[in-house]
């Protein structure tokens, strides 16, 4: 392992080494303003396709192949912001999807639950007792009591009109239909793999998912990842999931029939296709799909890179699931 011994370069620096590396900046007021206030190694993660590869031996009988410093014939600034506006605009998509999917994953949860007690989130004996007892090596407690601590933590510090209220007026914990509005995706994710199995499955049943509620649990999973990114600004396009959807069996929801192969759900577009489908239920009146599409048509042409990079397959506005 080496030390990192890039130097600091001011703006006009790295102008000038994207120019020696081949890339047209023909507006270096524009990439003066884009780098100041982006940054380049924001950006950089954009123009990485962009830049020129070769296939060499890797020493062990095969190949693998290199990315180059020099950019292809054709690649310039304008097209790389453009891609970075694209990417913003399909954050902006996401958020929106995502947010109606939390929105109803909570009310799903708090009509299953609430059903128990007001505090059945709080009550073990309608828990998963894997998910209120188990602890993991290295860890000081189970993931429930994590769960809670946080949580409890959270309460305390809401400056929510309504928590403040709440906690003026009564002694005991808020309910569950008050608690999951303090839940972001990733405690969705945490308590729905800890409900019971057929609490698990009357929520998944909701979503098509009968036969495997875990299938539910990793789609939240992957949704929450997604959220992350677009929460933190980070690039969504292009892609690779950190925790990749797992597929229904076939023929159960013939529309994701498509996303049964391995490498078709590794990139983003599984997250955006199970999204869609979701969203086909929450909101099914919705022109959300419609923007999708309008929005790749708009994928700004530059050498290297395609909208289809993040994964979507030939074809898929004919799919099903997109009409």
């Amino acid at each position: 392992m080496e030390a990192y011994n890039k130097p600091y370069l001011t703006i006009e620096q790295q102008i000038e080494k994207l120019h020696r590396r081949g890339l047209v900046v023909s507006d270096e007021l524009l990439a003066a303003h884009a780098l100041s206030n982006i940054g380049y190694y924001r950006l950089s993660g954009y123009w990485y396709p962009m830049r020129q590869s070769r296939v060499v031996d890797d020493g062990k009988g095969g190949a693998t192949v290199e990315i180059l410093d020099d950019f292809r014939e054709g690649s310039t600034f304008e097209s790389l912001v453009e891609l970075y506006v694209y990417d913003k605009r399909l954050k902006t998509l996401m958020v929106d999807v995502l947010e109606r999917i939390e929105i109803a994953l909570r009310a799903n949860i708090t009509l299953q639950l609430g059903q128990y007690s007001p505090w059945a989130y709080r009550e073990s004996q309608f828990l998963n007792q894997g998910f209120v007892h188990k602890i993991h090596p290295g860890k000081k407690e189970s993931i429930y009591d994590t769960f809670i601590n946080r949580f409890d933590e959270m309460v305390i510090n809401s400056k929510s009109d309504s928590v403040v209220h709440f906690r003026s007026n009564y002694s005991t914990p808020l309910p569950i239909w008050a608690a999951v509005e303090l839940w972001d995706f990733g405690m969705l994710s945490k308590f729905y793999s800890g409900l019971k199995y057929k609490d698990q499955i009357a929520i998944a049943s909701i979503y098509g998912l009968q036969k495997k509620p875990e299938v539910l649990a990793s789609w939240i999973r992957t949704l929450a990842d997604v959220r992350n990114i677009c929460a933190h600004h980070g690039r969504l396009w292009n892609r690779a999931l950190a925790s990749q959807p797992k597929s229904p069996f076939v023929g159960e929801i013939p529309a994701l029939d498509h996303l049964a192969p391995d490498d078709v759900r590794e990139k983003l577009y599984g997250a955006i296709a199970i999204a869609r489908f979701m969203q086909t239920v929450v909101t099914p009146d919705s022109t959300w799909s419609d923007k999708l599409i309008e929005l790749n048509e708009t994928f700004p042409s530059a050498p290297g890179v395609s909208y289809k990079s993040s994964g979507y397959p030939d074809s898929w506005e004919e799919l099903d699931l997109w009409k």
